[in-house]
């Protein structure tokens, strides 16, 4: 996604738009950089959509590195640093993003940023990071181009940024995952595949459908909606007269919840089966028709069967934050700890101090960076990606999202 790679909470999470305050921003701090303790201040920023549709998702995220922020400085994890957080609404839109990036650089106290959500927003994001040489890690982010340049389908690797790490999966793990379980589990052998023309949908749904047919699979027609459309009956009756079995969607939960409903208005009584922006409670909460045996996948294993989740999950709840930690809440809170861990190892090698080229010294310290965290151990391979592959996929079962396969992806 970012997207689209998961931590399950089972409760409700709220869409609607909220309004908050960013904590550490350049609004409710001086320039001197020094707190009132003589601390030095080291700002983490934030970029996910707090608002709009995807806000349940953005909100969890700024919570989540709100909370590793608030356990680095209650344990003193760098000593003489204060972090804070400094978290902007890009309501899922490059543009703001792009906008969001230019003002983090701005801010010379922001030492790395946790974000965005979308794929397609971080491609308007990097090239504003990389020249300032200011580290990005994402949470979600799970287009392959991201890491490892455009032309990876071809066998061709090359990172674009050097500057730009991420803690989720990528597509092509995703993917061949969900094509395998799809066609080698759920017994399915011809697929219709719909995407949403967006960077991570449009990319989630090519890397299936390659690998489906790879297994002996026939993809029996492709579709394409638009986001924020809401009638998708025309691809609802060209599925149901296609003779399809099950349906993959690469796309988010708005849109492929609507698809979903319609698809069985139309008398096409088949499961829906999608990436990590399908896996959220807002694709069942907000559904018009019963999507019993629905199908998503997502980056790593259910919250409640994670001994490295229990202690994150106690705090998030003691802290009280109004809104679920939801699908990123774990990878967030180690993309946030990963940053800090690099301020701790350069201020080390420092004599205890941040250099005046400490962006780039923090950069280069991101890619030795390991450690067990909350989702498991983090750590970056060559391209800025996770080493950590596990999967899940979830299933609809009795109203709610029920994990009924993880794995290590090892193709």
């Amino acid at each position: 996604m970012r997207h689209r790679s998961l931590l399950l909470i089972t409760s409700v999470i709220t869409t609607g738009a909220l309004s908050l305050t960013a904590c550490g921003s350049r609004d409710d701090k001086s320039d001197s950089s020094n707190s009132d303790g003589g601390k030095k201040v080291v700002v983490i920023g934030v970029d996910a959509p707090l608002t709009g549709s995807l806000s349940a998702l953005g909100q969890g995220i700024k919570n989540s590195v709100d909370l590793a922020v608030k356990t680095a400085n209650k344990n003193n994890e760098v000593p003489g640093v204060e972090f804070k957080i400094e978290a902007l609404d890009d309501q899922a839109v490059p543009a703001s993003g792009q906008a969001n990036a230019a003002k983090l650089v701005g801010n010379k106290d922001v030492i790395g940023v946790v974000g965005p959500l979308n794929s397609g927003v971080a491609q308007s994001m990097q090239g504003v990071f990389a020249a300032a040489k200011l580290a990005q890690v994402s949470p979600a982010n799970t287009n392959p181009a991201l890491s490892q340049g455009d032309n990876w389908g071809k066998g061709e690797y090359k990172r674009p940024f050097d500057t730009y790490f991420r803690t989720a999966a990528t597509d092509v793990v995703q993917g061949k995952f969900a094509a395998q379980y799809l066609y080698n589990d759920a017994k399915k052998k011809k697929v219709y595949v719909v995407d949403d023309k967006q960077t991570y949908g449009a990319g989630l749904a090519a890397i299936f459908s390659d690998e489906f047919k790879k297994l002996g699979g026939e993809v029996v027609g492709t579709d394409h909606v638009t986001v924020k459309e809401t009638d998708f009956s025309g691809t609802a009756n060209k599925i149901k007269s296609s003779g399809a079995d099950s349906v993959y969607f690469g796309g988010q939960y708005p849109e492929g919840g609507l698809l979903a409903d319609q698809i069985k208005k139309a008398g096409a009584k088949i499961p829906t089966m999608g990436g990590d922006g399908l896996y959220d409670p807002a694709y069942i909460s907000a559904s018009g028709e019963p999507n019993e045996g629905d199908l998503a996948t997502s980056i790593g294993a259910p919250v409640e069967k994670l001994e490295t989740a229990k202690k994150f999950v106690a705090d998030y709840t003691a802290e009280n934050y109004k809104d679920p930690y939801a699908a990123y809440g774990g990878y967030s809170y180690d993309a946030g700890w990963a940053i800090i861990q690099a301020v701790k190892a350069v201020a080390a090698a420092n004599d205890g101090k941040l250099p005046d080229d400490a962006r780039a010294k923090v950069t280069e310290a991101l890619g030795k960076v390991a450690f067990d965290g909350v989702t498991g151990k983090v750590a970056f391979d060559e391209y800025g990606d996770t080493t950590n592959k596990q999967l899940t996929v979830y299933k609809v079962e009795g109203g709610v999202w029920k994990d009924v396969k993880s794995g290590t992806y090892e193709g």
